[in-house]
């Protein structure tokens, strides 16, 4: 039987039998531990036969958009504690927009900054990674504070501030690739919460649905499918570094041309984004959407597309 929802066991240190705290479009694949005090965000996947124990050292935070992938462990020593990003004690912190790839070992204290990349069967233990670092394959990192940014070669043993000072910067395609990691694992979260659900899977299958891209998950309910030619747009317009904002109106306010304000979306990952528009969608139904792009830049416009039109 799974341990998916199990409760820390009660310990002379901690007798609160805290349980797992599992955002709504995470998905946890029934075939992991996850056991105790384990924050896990938005848009979070857990693959298969990964163990997240937070029985001796907790709490553990895993931000949104984080993929936490097959054989990785997660635990943390009853003592030592990091300073998480919203200035709390843990026992393991690791950002969002993360990947832990396959077997990996994190180990409390430790702390694993926003947009990192950790490779397989690396380990990281008493230890900070700083934002938008990428480790490579079968790396050690321990006792150290890795600045932000920085590349560590596979096979590394970085054990001393000395070695963590000396490492290069990773290169923008070392951060492409992590980037891309995160958005082939969001749309595997999606397909994986799409196969638990037979409506969605109809959907995906049926002929009339075949110009629609993946079919998210969001507070329970099945997200708005987009299609083939809107996730174009999209690409193109995040290609060109333009922020994706959403307008709404209702039939009243479609023929008065009087549209709402909807978000601005602030990020430029392209997963990301298309799970933000298709639920706007999903939670406007009965209204017009319309798609911006934005050039951040001068503030201003560059597309206007309806996407949207209610039934």
């Amino acid at each position: 039987m799974p341990l998916r929802h199990q409760p820390a066991p009660p310990t002379p240190w901690d007798r609160d039998l805290d349980r797992p705290t599992i955002a709504t479009s995470a998905y946890v694949h029934p075939q992991c531990s996850l056991i105790g005090d384990v924050q896990l965000g938005e848009n979070v996947i857990v693959a298969p036969n990964t163990s997240i124990r937070a029985d001796e050292g907790a709490p553990f935070y895993i931000g949104a958009n984080t993929n936490i992938q097959d054989g990785v462990v997660i635990h943390g020593l009853e003592q030592g504690r990091v300073l998480g990003d919203d200035q709390k004690p843990y026992s393991v912190w690791i950002g969002h927009d993360t990947c832990i790839t396959h077997m990996a070992l994190i180990h409390g204290p430790a702390y694993v900054g926003n947009e990192c990349f950790i490779g397989f069967r690396s380990t990281v233990f008493n230890a900070q990674v700083g934002h938008g670092c990428i480790v490579m394959m079968h790396a050690l990192i321990q006792d150290v504070k890795i600045p932000p940014g920085k590349y560590v070669p596979s096979g590394a043993v970085i054990t001393t501030q000395q070695a963590a000072d000396r490492l290069p910067d990773a290169k923008k395609s070392d951060r492409a690739f992590s980037h891309h990691v995160v958005e082939i694992n969001q749309a595997l979260r999606a397909g994986y919460r799409c196969a638990d659900d037979i409506t969605c899977v109809t959907t995906l299958q049926n002929p009339s649905s075949s110009n629609s891209v993946q079919s998210m998950h969001q507070n329970g309910r099945t997200a708005h499918p987009l299609r083939a030619d809107i996730v174009d747009v999209i690409r193109q317009q995040l290609h060109l570094g333009h922020r994706i904002g959403l307008e709404f109106a209702d039939v009243r306010r479609f023929k008065a041309g009087s549209w709402q304000s909807g978000p601005t979306i602030a990020s430029d990952h392209e997963a990301q984004v298309l799970t933000q528009v298709e639920q706007f969608l999903t939670d406007h139904p009965s209204d017009y959407v319309r798609l911006l792009g934005i050039d951040p830049r001068v503030k201003q416009r560059q597309l206007e597309r309806t996407i949207q039109k209610p039934k």
